[in-house]
């Protein structure tokens, strides 16, 4: 039987200018009101029968769910948290695209959360917003998604998460595994091919697991091409355009510069093209520079800059995903884990070593 001839043939309709209510609903379908409530949350334990015609009265009386019923319902919001501690603005948006694109359809919706790291009120604020906001899960990107106490807190919250990383640190139902160090090697290898042998390594914050796996691969893979790489060459910035116009200077202000340099992203890759430019270095003929995410600024610099490319995007998609697959009725553990490559993406800001 249709949901429309059911809503017809009801001796008691809903009144002309009087808003349908889920008993309304339930009443016209022939169903119980928690039938109804499985069908608008999407629940997989009813029959496709019962699923039809209980979507076919929504559509005739117009129902439109209250979404303040179905997070008390569910003791949770329809809210999925993004908790970040990221300096690249870029990354983040990009991030946030491709939780978005897995949210469209689901009925959840995203909101963010930006943290300090280092902050001493860290775990209390995380506690605050997860709380208030009555979470569904949580996403997190690196470096958030690395941090242990944080994960504890998760876990005596009941929230479900899901952590994006280099490396391997949980289950493969709670992880993207992005192996950041197979494109850090890729780089080194790169302009060790290209004849450099004066190469130098600008890593992020020691905080980011980030760095210190994106760091091992770089000289790992110049150690095995037999290149050094001396402590003065070895220098730390912050992930931040400022960091890397700081440290392009420090690298470029040496006796014997480096004729090629490897930045942990592309923030800091533009920020020494900066410094280079302002020491009065044509690039790239005087100096090389790689980087590392491939934003979309790096195809939009001059010159276009080489960089080792994550799918950002479809990171946050795939951590997305997985944080829904129990409410589609898909077992996460169950989920084809994704591979993750990185790519090195080669343009023009590296050239064969003069």
């Amino acid at each position: 039987m249709g949901g429309a001839a059911l809503a017809h043939d009801d001796p008691r309709p809903v009144k002309p200018g009087k808003r349908a209510t889920i008993n309304d609903v339930a009443r016209i379908a022939e169903v119980s009101k928690k039938t109804v409530s499985r069908v608008i949350n999407q629940s997989p334990f009813v029959r496709e029968d019962t699923r039809e015609r209980v979507n076919a009265v929504i559509k005739e009386l117009g129902f439109i769910p209250d979404p303040q019923a179905r997070g008390l319902a569910f003791r949770r919001s329809f809210l999925v948290g993004m908790i970040y501690d990221n300096p690249s603005p870029t990354y983040v948006v990009n991030m946030q695209q491709g939780v978005l694109d897995a949210l469209k359809g689901s009925g959840l919706e995203l909101v963010v959360h930006p943290c300090q790291r280092t902050s001493p009120t860290l775990l209390e604020d995380i506690r605050g917003f997860v709380e208030r906001q009555r979470l569904f899960g949580v996403i997190m990107p690196p470096s958030m998604s690395e941090d242990e106490n944080v994960i504890a807190l998760l876990k005596e919250l009941d929230t479900p998460y899901v952590r994006i990383a280099s490396v391997a640190l949980d289950e493969p139902q709670a992880m993207v595994v992005t192996n950041d160090w197979i494109g850090a090697a890729e780089a080194a290898y790169h302009l060790a091919d290209l004849g450099h042998r004066r190469i130098a390594l600008v890593r992020g914050l020691d905080l980011f697991r980030s760095s210190q796996t994106r760091g091992k691969g770089f000289s790992d893979a110049l150690a095995e091409r037999g290149i050094p790489l001396p402590p003065e060459y070895d220098i730390y910035g912050a992930y931040t355009f400022e960091s890397g116009i700081e440290a392009g200077h420090q690298l470029l202000s040496l006796p014997e510069p480096p004729t090629a340099i490897f930045t942990l992203n592309d923030d800091m890759a533009i920020g020494v093209m900066q410094a280079a430019r302002d020491r009065g270095l044509e690039l790239p003929r005087d100096l090389s520079i790689v980087g590392f995410d491939d934003l979309p600024m790096a195809a939009r610099v001059w010159p276009n800059l080489t960089s080792v490319r994550l799918p950002i995007r479809d990171m946050g998609r795939m951590a997305a995903e997985k944080l829904l697959a129990p409410m589609r009725g898909i077992d996460p553990a169950q989920l084809k884990q994704p591979t993750i490559r990185p790519a090195l993406i080669v343009r023009k800001s590296a050239l064969p070593a003069a």
